[in-house]
């Protein structure tokens, strides 16, 4: 799996500290992950989620993506990874978010009516190490409201989102763009691969 680096030297220890625990106590954070710049959250903080909602002005039926470091942490809240999307994660370069059924351990507004979970695993140091250091997954999505198209750089991310969130990570704001959203995928019932979006 190709990793993206990312300059974590950029946060002094006391700044990585402060975010650690900011999460923890449920704040909102606004951070350059391994795709776009996002919105996030513990996404076992259903308070903070709902400030997320909020913010984001959506209503709380789309839930959004989780983030995981790695394949076991995935497998803390699904009952099963097929071994084909095993296989698929450990060697897909972009990255890729998979809808799961039967998720578990999660609060709902992680979870479709039906069950059902998005969660990417990270490609990049920073975000690996920031989800390792809060022990769960963040719950993230783009860093616009729901009637803007994701801002591809930090200089698109509105002032009502920057002023919405609680801790601005100072990491590649001055890049022109991070990357594109994920792949998304899912396994229908026959154990075939369907893109939701390429």
């Amino acid at each position: 799996m190709t990793k993206a680096k990312l300059p974590t030297s950029a946060l002094s220890k006391r700044q990585f500290t402060y975010l650690v625990d900011g999460i923890h106590n449920g704040d909102i954070i606004l951070f350059p992950t391994d795709t776009i710049w996002s919105i996030g959250c513990d996404a076992t903080n259903p308070i903070a989620m709902q400030r997320i909602y909020g913010l984001k002005q959506r209503i709380p039926k789309k839930p959004y993506v989780l983030l995981v470091s790695n394949i076991e942490m995935i497998k803390d809240y699904v009952y099963q990874v097929h071994p084909r999307i095993e296989t698929l994660l450990m060697h897909h370069t972009r990255p890729l978010t998979v809808v799961f059924p039967n998720a578990k351990n999660l609060p709902p507004f992680c979870v479709t009516t039906d069950g059902r979970v998005a969660i990417r695993v990270v490609q990049n140091n920073f975000c690996q190490e920031l989800i390792n250091a809060v022990g769960r997954p963040l719950v993230v999505t783009s860093a616009s409201t729901s009637i803007e198209t994701y801002p591809k750089n930090f200089g698109e991310i509105s002032s009502e989102i920057l002023c919405g969130v609680d801790q601005v990570v100072q990491l590649r704001q001055d890049e022109q763009q991070l990357s594109n959203p994920s792949v998304v995928i899912t396994m229908d019932r026959e154990g075939e691969i369907v893109f939701l979006r390429g």
